[in-house]
């Protein structure tokens, strides 16, 4: 029989081998999954757009009202300057993601990734036979070195990618930090590709800042963002990415020879999603209850380090001091009824957990009494 591409030979995927639905007994700290009901105008607006018979084709980046609906949004929440003609809706962040890839990069180019990062970009950047260089972050607070970023580019490389606020650190850039990343790429002629989809998940006191906001910045910046995150909408996949007109060009072509558009009836459902701030609110208040929660019962473990969360609803732990590797804590973990998703997985991530405060708080505190149980009694 005819043998599968070789493409996929060694293909990582990721996080996927710890986000396995365990048993009903245990207690999971692993899925980037909002810990919230999709706010209910959004269904109804869903729903009503089935029954009005909102399955046709429409055109293919969204439908102009949601288009100058996320300019609106990104111009008022992100300082952003956009019109509707700059924005293309995809079927998610993901996809929108591997279109950048594909406009900022060719085979044998290189992108640079601020390690750890997330699990997926690694392997779509190998699909598309682009090559990930690795530049480990400060890992007392998992910050950028700008050094470390200086000294990694080479004549192959096209593109820095940033993920601020970070899965799976809970780091979020500083001003400061995202305008030498800036600087960094003019010097270089580099693209910036920036992933927000946690942007409106910020516990600090500096605000987050998309280098497309900056003068210099916008030129060279794709901004990559969605729905699942902040508005609970995960499984309903509604992306959207900004950038330069090239930018836009080529990512309209992408989608049209792809995935064509979202599905027709969630683009009104997406357009009402913006206006729902009462739900973001809600959601953000619980979020830094439980991080709180999260960070304090983790850090009173012998063994557990635990830098500060600074948004997004992730915390990486450093579970070193426990004599344990990741990958043995994870499983310890899991025996007493707890999953979350050891480091080592990713690069750059040894000896450290990765765990979501996205749970209800129960499922916290019930997970913090099993593994203090696992940990000090044995």
């Amino acid at each position: 029989m005819p043998r599968v591409s070789s493409r996929f030979d060694g293909l990582g995927v990721g996080f996927a081998p710890y986000l396995q639905p365990p048993g009903p007994e245990v207690i999971r700290w692993t899925v980037g999954e909002p810990g919230f009901d999709t706010p209910r105008e959004i269904i109804e607006t869903a729903i009503k757009g089935l029954k009005e018979g909102r399955t046709k084709y429409t055109r293919g980046p969204g439908s102009m009202e949601l288009c100058k609906a996320v300019a609106a949004y990104l111009g008022e929440h992100h300082g952003i300057s956009a019109t509707a003609d700059d924005i293309v809706v995809t079927p998610g962040a993901k996809q929108a993601l591997l279109y950048s890839f594909l406009i900022t990069t060719m085979p044998g180019d290189e992108a640079i990734l601020l390690a750890p990062s997330w699990a997926s970009y690694e392997p779509m950047l190998e699909f598309i036979g682009a090559v990930p260089v690795h530049v480990q972050v400060n890992m007392d607070n998992f910050h950028p070195d700008m050094d470390a970023i200086r000294s990694a580019i080479s004549e192959k490389t096209k593109m820095i990618l940033i993920n601020s606020p970070c899965n799976p650190t809970g780091a979020v850039f500083t001003p400061e930090e995202i305008e030498e990343i800036v600087q960094i790429a003019v010097e270089n002629d580099l693209w910036i590709v920036s992933d927000e989809i946690y942007a409106r998940m910020v516990w600090v006191d500096w605000p987050h800042v998309s280098p497309a906001s900056l003068p210099e910045g916008k030129e060279r910046t794709i901004v990559i963002n969605g729905w699942s995150k902040s508005w609970a909408m995960t499984g309903m996949r509604v992306g959207f990415l900004t950038g330069p007109p090239e930018v836009v060009r080529a990512a309209i072509k992408s989608q049209s020879n792809s995935a064509s558009h979202i599905p027709t009836f969630m683009m009104e459902a997406a357009r009402v999603a913006l206006g729902c701030e009462d739900s973001v609110e809600e959601f953000n208040n619980e979020y830094e209850k439980r991080r709180e929660i999260m960070q304090d019962g983790l850090s009173s473990i012998p063994g557990i380090r635990v830098p500060e969360p600074e948004g997004a609803f992730y915390l990486f732990a450093d579970v070193s001091g426990t004599g344990l590797s990741d990958i043995e804590f994870a499983n310890g973990a899991l025996e007493a009824g707890v999953q979350l998703i050891p480091g080592s997985l990713i690069t750059g991530g040894e000896g450290f957990v990765r765990v979501s405060y996205a749970a209800d708080e129960d499922a916290i505190h019930e997970g913090l009494r099993r593994l203090k149980s696992w940990i000090v009694d044995e």
